[in-house]
């Protein structure tokens, strides 16, 4: 009497149930699904406001006054100004709105930057050596062992001279806030570019005689770049923090130009010794959110991509794990980490 290994597959996952985030937090459990939720519900607040300020702000940016005539200083909370006035006259709340604006400008340009210019020359320098990766490696490392904030205010004294207009203040932050982050998308893709070009598919691609730009793009930068989706959430933390860290400074966008949150919270420190909290309360909370949504986005995602840190799921796990038998007689085994409930069996086990 003949018993046959039966394997048992499940249907895939609906599409939505695929796409990266929805993915990534039905894999989370426990801690680690309300992190995850919490950054999300926070970045997702902060991405909403930046797209509907002009929506959502009951002025404008630098408005002063409104058909009743002047708003007045210091002003503290009411009906007609929600989070009260600034010393200068600014609604408070429209200043933060706006300012979530100016920072996801910000935020994008400069990763977009660094990204583009990071990656490209990680992969040279990893995938050529020889001088090229040593000259490389130099300069970003002494770009590195400087003071991220210093670097950052030097090369806005460079570009504009200290303060400029919307978008001549945006893209000089977001270059002061590139070359703090080239080096650590450079060290990132030519450490992975260095281990991928030993692999045997790259040494067979060589063989039949693929060329440098197609080895390099199709199989070396596809497998260099796996993580960078992580460092990118971190990395706009920390470019929230160094655009409000030049605003604060003076060194940021004119504040004519654009409301940002470290130049309100420069005008709020004498307010605070008189006080007027809400000036630099709310300025202050709201990079604080942000910075803590993506954040926490950025470490849960490192946490599931590392099996190290990631929390298994115990029992069912909705059949995300396939069920596989191997058992004569067509009972099935499975085990929570997917292969690991396999048991060994010879050739011969599926015959009588």
């Amino acid at each position: 009497m003949a018993t046959t290994a039966k394997t048992t597959t499940p249907a895939h996952p609906p599409l939505w149930q695929r796409l990266p985030v929805v993915r990534q937090v039905r894999q989370s459990v426990g801690l680690q699904r309300g992190m995850l939720v919490a950054g999300l519900v926070l970045t997702g607040l902060f991405l909403l406001t930046a797209l509907f300020a002009p929506l959502l702000a009951p002025y404008g940016y630098n408005q002063l006054r409104d058909s009743a005539g002047p708003f007045g200083a210091q002003l503290g909370p009411s009906a007609e100004h929600w989070l009260g006035t600034t010393v200068g006259g600014y609604d408070v709340a429209s200043r933060v709105i706006w300012g979530s604006r100016t920072a996801l400008m910000v935020i994008v340009v400069a990763l977009v930057f660094s990204l583009f210019l990071g990656v490209l020359l990680g992969l040279l320098s990893g995938y050529f050596g020889g001088w090229l990766d040593r000259v490389l490696v130099v300069v970003c490392d002494a770009i590195y062992a400087f003071p991220s904030l210093l670097l950052a205010i030097v090369m806005a004294i460079v570009i504009s001279g200290g303060q400029s207009s919307l978008y001549g203040g945006i893209v000089a932050a977001a270059i002061s806030i590139t070359v703090v982050f080239v080096p650590q998308y450079f060290r990132v893709v030519r450490a992975e570019t260095v281990r991928i070009k030993s692999e045997a598919f790259v040494e067979s691609a060589r063989v039949i005689g693929a060329g440098h730009g197609r080895i390099m793009t199709r199989h070396v930068l596809r497998n260099a770049t796996r993580t960078l989706p992580l460092i990118l959430t971190l990395n706009a933390s920390e470019a929230i923090l160094t655009l409000a860290g030049l605003g604060f400074l003076g060194f940021g966008i004119e504040p004519t130009a654009a409301a940002e949150w470290g130049f309100d919270l420069n005008k709020a420190i004498s307010d605070v010794t008189s006080g007027v909290w809400w000036t630099a309360v709310f300025p202050g909370l709201a990079i604080v959110l942000v910075v803590l949504g993506l954040t926490l986005v950025g470490e849960s995602l490192n946490d599931l991509a590392d099996p190290r840190l990631r929390t298994r799921r115990r029992g069912d796990d909705g059949g995300e794990v396939a069920e596989t038998s191997v058992v004569p007689g067509g009972a099935q085994t499975a085990g929570p980490a997917g292969l690991a409930g396999l048991e060994p069996t010879d050739d011969k086990g599926a015959q009588a």
